[in-house]
């Protein structure tokens, strides 16, 4: 039986469809609304998982929506409002802050049921500030995307705890199989990254764009750190985009020739099959400087059966279960994470090989997509309940 009505149509509203995980969180929720039998939409700028969401069935309504500019968002605001009543939008859900607005004086306009997902932690060192992450909690009701996140709204907002709905972001459980994952893919992985078929180090996958608050630099401290007392047992491999941040890129190349370490850490630039990517690896890390407010690269691995080293803050607490699925480290302190890979080391084969399975059997459990899906369209059939 549907959770949702026959006509059901959604819009989300999102800055780009570029790559991350509130952009894969918006694909898999227009999949699953389009499974239900409904319609789903994607206001904004575009970027390239915009082909995905309009092959599972979905449409793209294309506009400047990462657009800080106010002129920009008052016209966002029109577009959108004209949109919702063209299309008879059932439920508005916005997902990043600068297009929250427009999305939100839409919705008030065409009076419409408004949802907001609080994504991330965002900091808050003044009242305006403050007042701009506040429009993520205007809505009917605010998603959550973990129970720090949910707890961080209700504390910093002021948010009445039963408009706050915790939903962790979910992993494709059909995508993320390891039986599924041919020995071809994960061969041309290794060879486009260049780590031979024989190299027995350990390969340690450090996943995210980047950006200096995802830890590469500090990793590549740590690494220095084992270097220096002869320890080359670790191939790092850093997979992921630097989006334009040419400075902080060769900042890593730099920090990679000073130490010596070009045998040891790979910059392997974007990667399209993450599944393989993790079977290429023996470990995961996730050494985020800041807590994570989900952090989908510390539950992607073990969804693959892989153990994770991941900085003890946010919701890492949460998705790893250390001595157990994987370990927590002291956020941003190289010589505790140089100790952790070491320790990673000494577990040996059979020990981390134990640690993935039990990460795999618990991630599978808690953070599947389709549980994050169901859970998502009970909000909005919630939403027209109440506005009903």
């Amino acid at each position: 039986m549907s959770i949702l009505p026959d006509d059901f149509t959604l819009l989300q509203v999102t800055p780009e469809l570029e790559t991350g995980g509130a952009e894969q969180t918006t694909i898999d929720v227009a999949h699953g609304v389009i499974a239900e039998g409904g319609r789903a939409f994607v206001a904004t700028r575009g970027g390239r998982m915009a082909a995905r969401l309009e092959a599972d069935g979905g449409r793209l309504a294309q506009m400047p929506a990462q657009s800080k500019n106010p002129l920009v968002m008052l016209g966002n605001a029109a577009r959108l409002i004209d949109l919702i009543r063209r299309e008879k939008v059932s439920v508005v859900h916005a997902r990043s802050r600068a297009p929250a607005f427009s999305a939100l004086w839409a919705a008030h306009a065409t009076k419409t049921p408004f949802v907001a997902t609080y994504h991330g932690v965002y900091n808050a060192k003044t009242n305006l500030k403050r007042w701009y992450n506040a429009v993520m909690t205007k809505g009917d009701l605010v998603i959550a995307n973990s129970e720090y996140t949910r707890q961080h709204v209700i504390a910093e907002h002021g948010v009445a705890p039963e408009r706050v709905v915790a939903i962790p972001r979910g992993v494709d459980l059909a995508r993320f199989e390891p039986g599924l994952v041919s020995a071809e893919r994960v061969r041309a992985l290794r060879e486009a990254w260049g780590v031979p078929d024989d190299d027995r180090r350990l390969k340690v996958l450090l996943a995210g764009r980047l950006t200096r608050w995802k830890g590469q630099a500090m990793v590549i401290e740590a690494m220095a750190r084992l270097k220096a007392v002869n320890d080359q047992r670790i191939l790092l491999l850093l997979v992921g985009d630097d989006q334009g941040r040419k400075g902080y890129r060769a900042e890593l190349e730099h920090m990679i020739a000073q130490a010596g370490l070009q045998d040891s850490v790979l910059l392997c630039g974007h990667c399209d099959d993450m599944p393989a990517a993790y079977l290429v690896a023996d470990l995961a890390i996730a050494p985020s400087l800041e807590p994570e407010a989900f952090g989908r690269t510390a539950v992607e691995p073990q969804v693959m059966g892989k153990p994770v080293i991941a900085a003890d803050h946010g919701a890492a607490r949460e998705t790893v279960a250390p001595g157990e699925t994987g370990w927590l480290v002291a956020p941003g302190d190289p010589e505790a994470w140089a100790e952790a890979l070491n320790n990673a080391c000494e577990a040996g084969a059979a020990r981390r090989q134990a640690m993935g399975l039990a990460a795999r059997q618990r991630a599978r459990k808690l953070y599947s997509v389709d549980a994050m899906v169901e859970a998502t369209l009970k909000v909005y059939a919630r939403l027209l309940e109440t506005k009903s």
